[in-house]
């Protein structure tokens, strides 16, 4: 069987046909079902998002992980396992076993360019783990966050070849975006976007659902087929915020970081020696410019910096209880024992995208509006629950990468970049403990297909394969001490860069997570940067800089930086963020680009914000053609804690617009609707004059107006993450809390289409103009 070339073909018996059928022989065989190598075990990777490495107890942080613990007990714990620092790169380089500019991946996916480091395109020439081993017989199911298909692929037309179920997952159930709602989630089923199976008033939580779906899948296939091996991906949308659990885990560490983080480094630190997942000897790394110590806080800031990190560790601790549900499910199954479990905590560093004071709504901030305790004090009861979108603030980040500097994004220092991993297999791990070996995300597919006892293809559907980047990690099951087989490898994200070579680290942090919306040109021209080296032989945790020592080693280490920044595509180096869109010639190719009207159907999917008309800094005009009047949605866009939405209620049209930093503003018909109106329309002029300003709305009834309205901010530059524009229906959360009981609010008369006009004459705002506001989309 040639298991170098995806499909596999099948062995044709060369058997010569009779005329009659009682003559036949030798008789006719059905072919053997397509297996595995014997003995290949099942395969869960786990992936959980933003934790740092000093945020589970298992590594020595302060957030219960019985489950991560227990796996390493009989497992093995990588304490030197990295990632890329930031979501959608890491996810592209762990499925592909190759690096994430190598794929296109070199930034999250909505932040595309026409490089080819850069594009969001995963190449066909890089077929996912999941592909290759569904090509070999395996079942593959994948339940979670993806966020590596093209936002601009998302529409009804395509192309799917980027979705899961495309990519060589047979099943898939999640999301596609950054991040999503715990308690109203927009999700998919394979193509098709699905109803929450209840509401968040009977206990809905996403981990839960996801934790639902995967133990269904696993339990029809083993039963189908107990033969088959399954590699099931679990990638969590916890614990990225918004910070929202279910309420039994709300009050579980109450007062338990009243310390504040300085304290709470040296509290990990001291436990990460015991553990011996640190050397004897390590230091607290330097700690981030610009960040406050705790003692710089009041009392209220305090309050409210506490409350917020106790809601990230329950958040951690209710998503290891889930993985537990899961393991505990492949116990009583009696296949736990033959499954390969890759528990990933982390898919980068910890996120200090909470700003200094963290945030309420932190979806507000990313729009530039700055949160203040104040704000957050002022609903502090609600933190958590499914009425808040809250985020813990930035220095709380550097506590849960004790010991390392930095954070997510950063992936020049390992606060960005080192994560930790459990390996779990009874048939195939000999000897328990702690690994010291360095390893990176790329080594999981290699380690899989090892583990499997499958190569690595040179061709799938046809074109042939780059070859895998990674090493795998398997030489480590059985020998502890083995000498590291990953010796060099590079890292990049927004211009923070650096690499690892043999031991040493030349390093350069060229733009602080907290500033990602700072348009490039304000920082320091890359040329410029400082670098600095690390003998992280000696210095486990980047705290002794020896640039001035060993200026020789640090040009070595530069150059070769350059040299394998060439390799795999990482130039030129670009440290733009939402400025990565300059122009119209690098954007990839988007459903709405150059368009002014456009019209949906209630039967539609909702388009996620990405691939949806823009609607900020503009007029515009939203018509609903009704077949016949009932209440329901008409159009709506974003939800909660952003967005805007056109429906109808109690007979009486509305439109309502939901201002991301803060407020709503209500245009209501006067009188309900008479049975034979056909058409209703709300036309929003705005005032123009620069970012974020206001405007009138004007409510129609079949061309009469029935009511105007003063909106006197809007919302700068997006209003959710994975919401989507709906029509006739409200997927996740709802624009105005007066529909809030009524579930997706689906439109329950006839509705034929709503149409989208962008043509008014005050269209505001230059593209040039949008492309600095200050945004941080992640």
């Amino acid at each position: 069987m040639n298991r170098h070339s995806i499909p596999i073909i099948p062995e044709t018996p060369n058997v010569a046909a009779a005329v009659y059928y009682p003559d036949q022989n030798p008789p006719y065989t059905r072919p053997e079902p397509l297996r595995p190598p014997a003995g290949a075990p099942n395969v869960l990777l786990i992936m959980i998002d933003d934790v740092g490495f000093g945020a589970p107890s298992a590594f020595g942080g302060p957030c219960r992980t019985p489950t991560a613990e227990r796996l390493a007990e009989t497992g093995v714990k990588y304490s030197r396992f990295h990632t890329t620092a930031l979501c959608s790169p890491t996810r592209a380089a762990t499925l592909t076993g190759r690096n994430h500019h190598s794929v296109g991946m070199g930034v999250i996916s909505e932040m595309a360019n026409a490089a080819p480091g850069y594009n969001g395109t995963r190449p066909a020439y890089a077929a996912t783990v999941a592909r290759v081993l569904q090509g070999n017989g395996y079942a593959t199911g994948a339940f979670g966050k993806m966020h590596q298909t093209p936002t601009w692929e998302t529409t009804a037309a395509g192309p799917f070849d980027r979705w899961p179920v495309r990519e060589g997952f047979d099943k898939f159930y999640g999301f596609l975006g950054a991040e999503s709602d715990q308690f109203t989630p927009v999700l998919y089923e394979d193509f098709t976007m699905v109803d929450l199976p209840k509401t968040p008033q009977e206990g809905y939580h996403l981990s839960e659902d996801l934790v639902d779906h995967a133990i269904e899948w696993v339990e029809g296939v083993n039963t189908m087929d107990p033969d088959k091996p399954w590699f099931c991906y679990l990638p969590f949308g916890a614990c990225h915020a918004p910070l929202q659990v279910p309420d039994r885990y709300l009050d579980k560490y109450v007062g338990e970081f009243d310390h504040g983080w300085d304290r709470q480094r040296e509290i990990t630190l001291q436990k990460q020696k015991e553990l011996g997942v640190v050397a004897p000897d390590t230091e607290l790394a330097p700690w981030a410019p610009g960040l406050p110590h705790w003692d710089e806080l009041d009392d209220d800031q305090k309050k409210v910096s506490a409350r917020l990190m106790e809601l990230y560790a329950a958040f951690l601790e209710h998503t290891d209880d889930e993985v537990g549900r899961l393991v505990d499910r492949l116990q009583e199954m009696g296949v736990l024992d033959n499954t390969l479990v890759l528990y990933m905590m982390g898919d980068n560093g910890a996120s200090a995208e909470g700003g200094m004071e963290g945030s309420f709504n932190y979806l507000a901030g990313l729009n530039g509006y700055k949160s203040a305790t104040s704000d957050v004090l002022a609903r502090y009861d609600e933190l958590g629950t499914e009425t808040s979108y809250p985020h813990y603030p930035a220095s709380w980040a550097l506590a849960l990468d004790t010991p390392y500097q930095w954070a997510k994004q950063v992936a020049s220092h390992y606060g960005g970049t080192r994560n930790g991993l459990i390996a779990h297999w009874p048939k195939g791990i000999d000897k328990p403990g702690i690994r010291e070996q360095w390893h990176h995300c790329v080594d999981i597919t290699p380690t899989i297909l090892e583990a499997a006892g499958i190569p690595a293809p040179t061709s799938v559907d046809g074109v042939t394969q780059k070859p895998m980047e990674g090493v795998a990690m398997n030489y480590t099951f059985a020998e502890p001490d083995a000498e590291e087989r990953h010796t060099t490898q590079y890292f990049e994200i927004f211009g923070n860069r650096g690499i690892y070579d043999h031991g040493w680290t030349a390093v350069t942090a060229h733009r602080a997570p907290w500033l990602m919306a700072t348009h490039g040109l304000e920082l320091t021209p890359m040329s410029e940067d400082r670098w600095e080296l690390y003998d992280t032989s000696v210095d486990w945790s980047q705290a002794r800089d020896l640039a001035d020592e060993h200026p020789e080693i640090l040009a070595r280490l530069k150059e070769k930086f350059l040299v394998e920044a060439a390799k795999y595509q990482v130039l030129p180096l670009d440290d733009r963020t939402v400025g990565r869109h300059a122009t119209a010639e690098s954007r990839p190719p988007h459903p709405m680009m150059g368009r002014k009207t456009l019209t949906l159907y209630p039967h539609m999917n909702g388009l996620v914000e990405k691939a949806a008309p823009t609607f900020f800094n503009r007029s515009y005009t939203l018509t609903a053609s009704l077949g016949s009047v009932a209440d329901g949605m008409l159009v709506s866009l974003g939800g909660r804690f952003g967005g805007f939405a056109l429906y109808i209620l109690d007979s009486v049209p509305v439109y309502c617009y939901n201002f991301s930093g803060g407020g709503r503003t209500f245009v209501r018909g006067r009188d309900p609707l008479a049975p034979d109106a056909r058409e209703v329309s709300v036309h929003f002029e705005y005032d123009g004059g620069g970012i974020g300003k206001g405007g009138t709305a004007t409510l129609s009834v079949d061309g009469e107006v029935v009511s105007e309205g003063r909106i006197e901010k809007t919302t700068r530059a997006i209003f959710s993450m994975n919401e989507q524009l709906d029509v006739g229906i409200n997927r996740g959360s709802p624009v105005a809390e007066e529909f809030a009981d009524k579930g997706t609010f689906r439109y329950g008369g006839k509705l034929n289409s709503v149409t989208i006009d962008l043509r008014s004459t005050r269209d505001v705002v230059s593209a040039e103009e949008r492309e600095k506001i200050s945004l941080a989309v992640h």
